[in-house]
């Protein structure tokens, strides 16, 4: 089977973040996507303004009715910080094919993450691009050259429009009192409106 793993923070899950979920599982032949938010992040703070739970919550259902695409609370179960390697090692089958979904500040960075050699060993990683500018085109093909020759794999491009939607924008609307419509999905709106998130 093809696997693949879309991790985030999602808070809250967006437009953007869908839009690239069904690319990946489109344009890599998956059987199977699972979207994990989560828990405690090594990378950055956790937003404020929604609990794990509600983040898990707006997940499944941005993802309601996609055959294919699972929600999985994994990270947000897990203790302590929430390192990527130990995700894929949850997700790895011998059997399968297991990829990773990145953005591109993640893909120029994955060698400094925790286990990078572990990483490369047990997924594909796929990047998706959210901007298009030559400086960062450049930097990702050296990167690519690097990877290729320390772990022997390359970073696949997801070919999709840049959605450029970003959750702390809408973190920020909400709490200026503008209108999300349109940047969330339908259900994920009422939900955070019904809770009073991000407020």
């Amino acid at each position: 089977m093809r696997v693949g793993i879309y991790g985030g923070t999602f808070s809250p899950i967006h437009n953007g973040h869908v839009a690239a979920a069904l690319a990946f599982m489109e344009q890599m032949w998956l059987d199977l996507l699972f979207v994990v938010p989560t828990g405690q992040s090594p990378h950055k703070q956790m937003s404020n303004g929604a609990t794990a739970s509600d983040r898990l919550n707006m997940c499944r259902l941005a993802f309601e009715g996609h055959e294919g695409i699972i929600v999985s609370d994994t990270e947000i179960k897990r203790n302590g910080k929430s390192y990527t390697v130990d995700t894929l090692r949850e997700f790895y089958r011998e059997d399968d094919r297991l990829f990773m979904l990145c953005g591109t500040d993640m893909m120029l960075s994955l060698d400094s993450w925790y286990q990078p050699q572990e990483i490369f060993r047990l997924c594909y990683p796929v990047y998706i691009r959210r901007e298009d500018d030559e400086e960062t085109k450049k930097r990702l093909i050296e990167k690519n050259a690097e990877y290729k020759k320390k772990y022997g794999k390359i970073v696949t491009r997801i070919n999709a429009p840049a959605v450029v939607i970003s959750s702390e924008e809408i973190r920020k609307k909400i709490k200026e009192g503008q209108s999300i419509h349109g940047l969330v999905p339908e259900k994920v709106e009422e939900y955070i409106y019904k809770q009073g998130l991000y407020l």
